[in-house]
């Protein structure tokens, strides 16, 4: 009697466990699923919220110097390759409407009122365009990384800046003169 006791104890518990294997075992597909739609979004807002402080500085600088954007000024390159940074998600995400929308929220939250519900989509595609369309800044990119790998790359890092922010002028004027204020 103790054995069919200990037996079906045993069968019951193996059961329960098959059975919580089972009913789980769609779950982590969907929570994975879930965690990877919140870490995008996350990392969307993130990103959203660092090309928003970009743009801010940029265009208070681009206020103080007359409606002129200025790539010599050091803030002005700092600011842009920052700005380059933060939309970087954008180049494979571009068409990802919810990625699209997380981007746009944090623009908004660190604008400080520059980027609005009602510009959003035009800053967003001007900064999609940015990023997306030219080959010429992608190889000023991988000029100041190489440059910065070799000592004398050092000395003319911060002029290879200053040539990519230069290739972003036009793209950053544009994107700037958006807001009319």
């Amino acid at each position: 009697m103790k054995k069919i006791i200990l037996f079906a104890t045993a069968l019951m518990v193996a059961g329960c466990g098959f059975m919580k294997n089972s009913t789980s075992s769609n779950q982590p597909t969907t929570t994975t699923n879930q965690q990877a739609v919140v870490a995008s979004s996350n990392t969307a807002n993130t990103a959203g919220q660092g090309a928003g402080n970009n743009i801010l500085a940029l265009y208070n600088q681009y206020k103080a110097d007359g409606n002129k954007f200025d790539y010599k000024n050091m803030n002005n390159i700092l600011n842009t390759v920052g700005l380059v940074a933060n939309c970087e998600g954008l180049k494979d995400n571009y068409k990802d409407k919810t990625y699209l929308a997380e981007f746009g929220k944090g623009l908004i939250a660190s604008s400080l009122g520059l980027v609005t519900q009602n510009n959003v989509n035009n800053v967003t595609n001007s900064l999609v365009n940015m990023v997306t369309s030219s080959e010429a800044v992608q190889n000023a990119q991988t000029k100041v990384n190489e440059g910065a790998t070799t000592a004398a790359g050092y000395a003319n890092t911060a002029a290879q800046y200053a040539n990519t922010a230069a290739t972003y002028a036009n793209s950053i004027s544009s994107l700037l003169s958006l807001f009319g204020k």
